[in-house]
């Protein structure tokens, strides 16, 4: 098996307001806490109405830029068509710039029908746009000269400065929850895969990192794996199996909308530190080679657990 040591980790930021109000110091103090612990990535996700009260994404992780250090800061993500492609470009070109060209896009149509009721936008029309939404964001973000004209979208007239720091522009990657068609708008229009970790399995995972390298050889793209991420991977350490039970149906299912049962089944880091380190090799062995958490509760000391007692855990090559 590959070493733990080859696989990043991230950090989603606290945005849930899960009983702890959330503070401009709490995200410095919970960022500054995952840099020293040598998590790579800083995450932030993006919804407009939600279950529990939500912190804004794309605000947050901007918030979190000083603090951040030399983390790569990820949206796991961002969305387009509900926010605007064009205003999010103009988000994302300030957070790479302000942050020193340390952005990844990463951007996904949403999977909230009360996202697209509260902006005003058909759910029904969520892929057609997202295509679209794509296209204007590679050509905003990228300085492509080409431009875009579309159905529902254009670049006519606009032009994005200040321009990102990164040449030719933030690499976008794409969210999918691994379906054939998803995995075909990964390989045609980003520069790397977002995967949900409880939306697929280690399994899934696999079949689609092979769909995904087929489909770059169908579109004729250079050798190579696209870069790829297992986002909200819900994390809650505990050899309690009692408040690990609690986490899933009283925090975790209400929350997602998703039956404990499926959650209980799913290949999440809640519960003892060996039976999470047992979930972390799976998607290890799938091929996940970057991996993002999500605390549920005592945010910065689970980011310390799950480094100290579950990493350490994982098999190594002799």
């Amino acid at each position: 098996m590959t070493p733990d040591q080859d696989v990043a980790y991230g950090a989603h930021l606290p945005l849930i307001d899960l009983g702890t109000p959330r503070s401009l110091h709490g995200l410095g103090a919970y960022t500054r806490a995952a840099a020293g612990l040598g998590y790579r990535y800083l995450c932030a996700n993006d919804h407009l109405v939600f279950g529990r009260p939500w912190l804004d994404g794309p605000t947050a992780l901007a918030a979190s830029i000083e603090a951040s250090r030399d983390m790569t800061l990820v949206t796991t993500a961002g969305l387009p068509v509900l926010r605007g492609p064009v205003q999010l470009a103009k988000t994302l070109a300030a957070i790479d710039v302000l942050s020193g060209g340390r952005l990844v896009a990463g951007v996904g149509p949403g999977s909230s029908a009360g996202d697209y009721a509260a902006a005003g936008i058909g759910f029904q029309e969520r892929w057609p746009r997202f295509d679209e939404a794509l296209q204007v964001l590679r050509v905003l973000l990228h300085d492509d000269d080409a431009g875009f004209e579309g159905e529902f979208y254009s670049t006519r007239d606009v032009v994005l400065e200040p321009r990102p720091v990164q040449r030719p522009g933030p690499p976008i990657w794409v969210a999918s929850w691994g379906s054939p068609a998803g995995l075909r708008r990964v390989a045609r229009l980003g520069d790397g895969w977002l995967a949900s970790a409880y939306n697929t399995t280690p399994e899934r995972f696999r079949q689609g990192l092979d769909r995904l390298a087929g489909e770059r050889r169908r579109l004729g793209e250079a050798a190579g794996p696209l870069p790829s991420a297992i986002a909200t991977t819900w994390l809650h350490v505990t050899e309690d199996r009692g408040a690990a039970e609690r986490t899933l149906t009283g925090v975790l299912a209400p929350m997602l909308h998703r039956p404990a049962e499926a959650l209980r089944s799913a290949a999440l880091l809640i519960g003892p530190a060996e039976l999470c380190a047992e979930r972390l090799a799976a998607w290890i062995e799938a091929g996940a080679r970057r991996i993002f958490v999500w605390p549920l509760a005592d945010e910065a000391r689970q980011l310390e657990l799950f480094r100290e007692r579950v990493t350490a855990l994982v098999p190594r090559q002799p």
